[in-house]
């Protein structure tokens, strides 16, 4: 359970000190905007917004995960991302001031900061040099999903979850990391089900590819990984 009490000025700062989105900004042009956000709060399951919604600001968690996904008109989900604490959703709204391109929905209960729209576009016109420095982390965002369309769209799905694999040890530079997606939300963001998700990683762990246990990932054999993947890492 998250807790009731409101969260403290210094862990605001500290939530926006840690925040990937403001990693340009200088204390001096983070810490305020952390002042001026709204705290809400979420159950597991409850939405924080819907894909077509228009768009309030932008989200930074303080506390819990949130799932981003897109769903289709027969009812079809895939898991864009799944995100925790100091992760930010919905920045790009916050530019164009169109709606929410996806939704949102809380995976456990969630405290999360809004940065009103509002009160963004106020901030930079005194600080003009804030909009170019987020505009940069936005933009590596959007060719990280760029990314993931080209890992759904392309390939097998034995081939899509080799890439979605080493995508995940470039990002954190170790080849033993800890999978954020269940493996259903997996398959959802591959475009497939579970099962196929977990059949794969068990014949990769069988070839000796990797090492699997407990949503652990361990990649034993790189070389051989890249070359399912059918892509240059």
């Amino acid at each position: 359970m998250v807790s009731l009490e409101p969260l403290p000025p210094n862990r605001r700062t500290q939530l926006f000190d840690n925040a990937p989105m403001f990693a340009n900004l200088k204390p001096e042009e983070r810490h305020p905007l952390a002042e001026i956000c709204i705290e809400r709060r979420y159950a597991a399951g409850e939405h924080l917004f819907h894909e077509g919604q228009p768009c309030d600001g932008m989200h930074i968690i303080a506390e819990g995960r949130v799932k981003i996904i897109k769903t289709s008109p027969s009812g079809r989900e895939i898991t864009l991302a799944v995100d925790g604490p100091a992760s930010s959703i919905a920045e790009v709204p916050l530019f164009d001031g169109g709606p929410y391109p996806a939704s949102a929905v809380a995976m456990s209960d969630c405290v999360v900061l809004l940065l009103r729209k509002d009160d963004f576009h106020r901030f930079c016109h005194s600080h003009p040099e804030v909009p170019l420095k987020i505009l940069a982390v936005v933009g590596r965002r959007l060719r990280h999903l760029v990314a993931l369309v080209e890992s759904v769209t392309f390939g097998s799905v034995r081939q899509r979850l080799a890439r979605h694999l080493l995508q995940t040890r470039e990002e954190i530079h170790s080849d033993r990391f800890t999978l954020k997606l269940t493996h259903e939300e997996l398959a959802f963001q591959l475009g497939t089900v579970r099962e196929v998700v977990s059949r794969n990683l068990s014949r990769f762990q069988n070839e000796g590819m990797l090492r699997a246990e407990r949503g652990l990932i361990e990649i034993l054999d790189a070389k051989a990984m890249e070359a399912e993947a059918g892509s240059e890492y």
